[in-house]
């Protein structure tokens, strides 16, 4: 993730119940304009190296969750691959994830998560098939 505090993301620090922060903290709530579509995106963020130093190694991830505000459908391509531009360094990969049904935690149903692993490097195809 890029280091924090993420300059461009802490003008749209929101302070949610159960997700407070404060100006510089690894972690929080916020609500990012989208300016192609004067969307709002919500995102609640989380460091990985937060999580480790707090939860162990199991929870070395950084994580991003993204929805829009007041609008009933999933974010797009294009503003998830603004939340990670705002979140992440260009050249640092992270993904989406479709576990198993079984695994399923469906808390909001417009939600996409963006996770990278900070213990281990995502395996990709070869440059020239993405």
């Amino acid at each position: 993730m890029r280091p924090v505090p993420w300059a461009a993301i802490e003008p749209h620090r929101i302070q949610v119940t159960g997700y407070e922060s404060r100006h510089g903290d690894p972690y929080g709530a916020f609500r990012i304009p989208y300016p192609p579509t004067a969307s709002k995106l919500a995102v609640l963020a989380v460091s990985g190296d937060f999580s480790r130093a707090h939860l162990g190694d199991a929870y070395a991830w950084d994580h991003v969750s993204v929805s829009l505000v007041a609008k009933a459908r999933t974010p797009n391509w294009s503003e998830m691959s603004f939340i990670k531009e705002m979140f992440w360094l260009p050249d640092e990969t992270v993904m989406q994830l479709h576990v198993p049904a079984s695994d399923h935690v469906n808390i909001h149903t417009y939600t996409l998560h963006l996770w990278r692993p900070l213990l281990i490097e995502i395996p990709r195809p070869p440059q020239g098939a993405v």
